[in-house]
């Protein structure tokens, strides 16, 4: 009997062991991903280690797609308890989570963010349609029924009223959201505005993606995960122009400008509202198995929902992020409150 309690006991000792997250040694907040988010993380980070005296979370902008793989690598202290990202969370992505035992995510909105096409401040000003954004960008244009390579070399080329400048995009790599975003929202749209296109999406939208997603590569140049490394170059390469959130354009206004998208120029009041056609959503994706075990984590959580950060007037506002409306706001706070998981996304 002593040797069956004995046995008993030890099972007990090693399933409480077992049941220790091996990640409980890490004494601070990981979040990493989206470089548009990196700014807002990184001011709610100092925020929080103010206020708590706490050591402050350690944010690293990798791009929404490297953050959001490095987070679904698995459980414990060698993976992230959080992912910025600048787009949804992919239904792919979360398969991949799952697979690695990473399944229980909470999805927090924690503002609206523009994509912004802008130059040099004593550059040309641009009026861009989204069909000219494709034309001027996509690595293959649509022409006598075939898809060809595209060789447009001015802007002046793309459209009537265009600068006649040589087409240099600098922009995000594509493990970046921002980079994912651009093309959804400005190179797909564009290129659905013609039917001959749209009818091919309609009818193989695998093919459709496979031909008008791809930015070629005499025109458009990776620069990278450093958006004010952008800025930078915008303002010694004259004629070129770049990509990237609003956030960068807001900070940087005495040195580049934004690019008219469809007649609507990149303003709070226009991408809060919709009208400006690049405009899209800012997340952050946590473990809900890591609340209560990574120190500090519920609180960092809190203070980035909270309406000193995230609300109306608050200091991320001042940052250059574009907050929710207070009904959605509120609803980021009670997912944290009752740490609600979020849903498979549909694609």
């Amino acid at each position: 009997m002593k040797k069956l309690l004995s046995c008993a006991a030890a099972a007990v000792a090693l399933s409480g062991l077992a049941a220790v997250p091996a990640h409980a040694a890490r004494d601070y907040v990981w979040a990493a991903g989206s470089s548009t988010v990196f700014p807002f993380a990184t001011r709610t980070a100092e925020n929080y280690a103010k206020k708590s005296g706490k050591k402050a979370p350690k944010v690293e902008s990798l791009g929404t797609g490297g953050g959001i793989k490095l987070f679904c690598g698995g459980l414990g202290e060698g993976f992230p308890d959080i992912a910025n990202a600048s787009r949804p969370m992919k239904k792919s992505e979360f398969d991949a989570c799952a697979a690695k035992g990473v399944k229980d995510i909470l999805q927090i909105k924690i503002g609206f963010d523009g994509i912004v096409v802008a130059t040099d401040k004593d550059g040309a000003d641009y009026n861009f349609k989204t069909e000219q954004l494709f034309l001027g960008l996509s690595a293959n244009v649509y022409k006598g029924g075939q898809w060809v390579k595209n060789t447009t070399n001015s802007w002046d080329d793309v459209g009537g009223g265009l600068p006649g400048n040589k087409i240099l995009v600098y922009g995000p790599p594509p493990t970046s959201g921002t980079r994912d975003a651009f093309v959804e929202l400005a190179i797909e749209a564009g290129a659905r505005k013609f039917p001959s296109i749209d009818a091919i999406r309609s009818d193989n939208e695998k093919l459709f993606k496979a031909k008008v997603d791809p930015l070629r590569n005499d025109g458009w140049v990776d620069a990278g995960e450093n958006d004010n490394a952008i800025v930078g170059t915008l303002t010694k390469t004259p004629g070129s122009l770049g990509v990237f959130g609003w956030s960068y354009l807001e900070e940087n206004m005495d040195k580049i400008k934004g690019s008219a998208i469809n007649g609507v120029r990149p303003t709070a009041q226009t991408i809060a509202d919709g009208s400006y056609p690049l405009s899209r959503s800012l997340y952050i994706y946590v473990k809900k198995s890591n609340i209560g075990v990574t120190p500090g984590l519920e609180d960092f959580l809190k203070e980035f929902t909270s309406d000193a950060a995230t609300g109306r007037g608050g200091y991320l506002q001042g940052r250059g992020l574009i907050p929710l409306p207070p009904g959605q706001h509120q609803a980021q706070k009670d997912t944290v409150a009752k740490k609600t998981a979020m849903v498979r996304p549909a694609s």
